[in-house]
């Protein structure tokens, strides 16, 4: 009975959901507006905070130095320099800014591609050149082989990076243009935008990170917006026209065209509700018979019901070797055994909490991460669901990329995930790697702006990691990021502020509040990457034994020294804090920012997207106090670097929301009881 009350709720909200979805009035949308240096804005621009005004969002119109813009909903953030003219606009991309400023060859790693929907598309019509990238070989020497010359030939070379050359040919240069698919195995094709006209100062002189993209609505979004309609895209990618309801228009009749167009809709929405639900009635009187089934004979059994109900869904042909699921390939077991030499002990790259995992090389060449859970039972089943949800909803750079999986039916339950071949960044922080000392202090700041990124973009998809820490932080050959692990990820509702949980986490990276009540929520992972943020300044693990009883946790230690402003005992000497002004301010920023992140009160604690914003301004004030550091010693040949829309006056990017926060002698530690925390937003 009380199922059934249940499930009658349920319909009835969601029923109300639709009737006022349909209801909506967005009249108070602003036909002209301004943001920013950009005027006389327009539909498809529109505010974040009216986002159904709009398909281009908007935000920061009074922030410094440009506003942000979204070409799409939650996609990609640029700075909107200016709209030279109707349909354009000249956007900038900060990051790609930062490398070229710094000369980093990460900047070579950049891919410029424009989202697109039903309702939209865009086009960059600036000056873009297209570059080879080879990398190097075992057989590589200083002097190019006769072989690439040929093959390069009227071609410039830049070698001045570790690992890969570049290979590029000016605008209007003689001679032929090497195609895409006539590249040696070891070279790609990449395409930056360059200054129009292009000059020869040099490669990173050349590179621009602006943009100039023209858009272009559908004629279906176009006719859709001038009846008063809302340009949607509906769940199978397909344009869908909203219409709200609004006062008729004095003196002007409604279009016959629109009526009929709107009664032919919801004609189809009543006749598509009607089967939905009588389909859905027939699945629930489906269920009532299976469960009745089930009790009488006593053979129902929750957890593996569940599991096997649900890996029988997402998989189609649900056959070891060929099946899908969620639109990812299904390995067979032997092939993963192959590829890992029979799952050799040689080959195992580390533990996690679920599982060992292996390196393998698959028969199309890829080498592989083959991640083997420890037993094949019903609730590893259904943690192996949880994880291929998560996963397929994930697409980010600074994500580990998930190739497939096993079939359900297969002996063993294994992942397969891109390897990533230049180890953890625990390994070169503290571990066999950390000899080498190439983490220098402007590539830690990287990583952690690279991971800040992708903590970002977890949360802000309802995703919450639960095991942030440096072993899970996996660097490539460049030291870009990939975090790894979301074996112990969960997905959290949207009307609840935390879920509850069996303890999880790693010892020195575990939320005191959350090891104290066992609530999760995004700031546990804000917490953990303040941990994170101490080790790339420190150079210490996250627990070490050998510490005073009260430092053992590397939290804890550095807690104390910031409040004691002894800074020069928590940074590490290797950088070259004591000779180098610009290292000790910006290691010290970071230090107080992640003494923010490690406050006991959760409420005290910034949002990722706050961390994120706050690591980026030190970033740039780094590059600009380093830019007028050149200018003082080189005179007159500083005027030659091009202007920049970041090169403003020396106030202009200070470390706002570090230095407005508590200071560090002044912050407490609130300890709250679980009481304390609400159970809704």
């Amino acid at each position: 009975m009380a199922f059934a009350s249940s499930l009658f709720c349920l319909l009835l909200s969601f029923f109300l959901m639709l009737v006022q979805a349909m209801g909506r009035n967005d009249s108070t949308c602003p036909k002209s507006f301004s943001c920013g240096n950009l005027t006389d804005l327009s539909f498809p621009f529109s505010l974040s905070t009216q986002p159904d005004c709009g398909i281009m969002l908007l935000s920061g119109c009074n922030a410094k130095p440009y506003p942000r813009i979204q070409l799409l909903p939650r996609g990609d953030s640029y700075y909107a320099l200016r709209n030279p003219y109707h349909y354009t606009v000249w956007l900038e991309n900060p990051m790609f800014h930062a490398k070229l400023r710094q000369h980093k060859c990460q900047a070579f790693n950049e891919k410029f591609s424009l989202p697109g929907s039903p309702s939209i598309s865009f086009e960059i019509v600036s000056a873009f050149l297209d570059f080879i990238k080879c990398n190097s070989t075992s057989s590589s020497t200083p002097n190019i082989t006769n072989k690439m010359k040929d093959h390069f030939a009227g071609y410039r070379m830049y070698n001045g990076c570790k690992g890969f050359s570049i290979y590029y040919k000016l605008p209007g240069g003689d001679g032929k243009h090497v195609r895409a698919g006539n590249l040696p195995a070891n070279c790609s094709l990449i395409t930056l935008p360059i200054r129009p006209p292009s000059d020869d100062g040099g490669l990173f002189n050349m590179l621009i990170a602006g943009f100039l993209v023209e858009w272009k609505l559908s004629e279906d979004c176009y006719k859709c917006h001038y009846r008063g309609g809302q340009c949607q895209t509906n769940i199978t990618n397909r344009f869908h026209c909203a219409y709200p309801n609004k006062p008729h228009d004095q003196g002007h009749q409604e279009n016959n065209q629109h009526e009929q167009d709107v009664k032919t809709a919801r004609r189809k929405f009543r006749l598509t509700l009607g089967a939905v639900f009588g389909v859905l009635g027939l699945v629930i009187i489906c269920i009532a018979v299976y469960f009745i089934w089930c009790c009488k004979w006593r053979k129902f059994n929750p957890p593996h019901f569940l599991s096997t109900r649900k890996l029988s869904y997402i998989s189609k042909n649900d056959v070891e070797g060929g099946s899908i699921y969620f639109g990812i390939p299904v390995f067979s077991y032997s092939e993963l055994e192959d590829a890992t030499n029979d799952f050799n002990s040689s080959r195992v790259l580390g533990d996690g909490g679920f599982g060992t995992v292996y390196y393998g090389k698959l028969k199309d060449g890829r080498e592989v991460a083959v991640k083997r859970l420890y037993e094949h039972n019903c609730k590893r089943m259904q943690q192996f669901v949880n994880k291929i949800e998560i996963l397929t909803r994930l697409r980010h750079n600074n994500l580990v990329t998930l190739y497939g999986c096993t079939s359900r039916r297969s002996r063993e339950l294994l992942l397969v995930y891109e390897y990533i071949p230049n180890g953890t960044l625990a390994d070169h922080l503290h571990g066999d790697r950390a000899k080498n000392r190439s983490l220098t202090w402007p590539v830690r700041l990287e990583i952690a702006i690279e991971t800040a990124g992708a903590l970002a973009y977890l949360h802000a998809s309802d995703i919450i990691h639960c095991d942030v820490k440096t072993n899970n932080i996996l660097l490539d050959q460049n030291f870009s990021v990939k975090v790894a692990d979301f074996g112990i990820s969960r997905l959290f509702p949207n009307d609840v502020s935390y879920i509850s949980t069996a303890p999880r986490g790693t010892p020195g990276y575990i939320d005191p509040k959350y090891h104290e009540c066992y609530q999760l929520t995004i700031k546990s992972d804000v917490y953990s990457f303040g941990v994170v943020l101490v080790e790339l300044i420190s150079s210490m693990p996250a627990v070490d034994l050998t510490r005073h009883s009260q430092e053992i946790n590397l939290a804890n230690f550095a807690i104390n020294k910031i409040v004691k402003r002894a800074f020069n005992e928590l940074i590490d000497p290797s950088l070259g804090f004591d000779s180098d002004t610009e290292i000790l301010e910006t290691t010290t920023s970071v230090a107080e920012l992640a003494f923010l992140c490690l406050q006991t009160d959760r409420d005290m604690r910034p949002t990722m997207v706050e961390v994120l914003d706050t690591l980026k301004e030190i970033q740039i004030s780094e590059f600009d106090n380093e830019k007028r550091a050149d200018s003082n010693l080189n005179g007159d040949e500083a005027k030659i670097v091009t202007a920049s829309p970041f090169a403003e006056s020396e106030d202009k990017f200070m470390l706002k929301q570090v230095k407005s926060l508590p200071y560090p002698n002044s912050a407490t530690n609130k300890w709250v009881t679980c009481s304390d925390i609400t159970t809704t937003k």
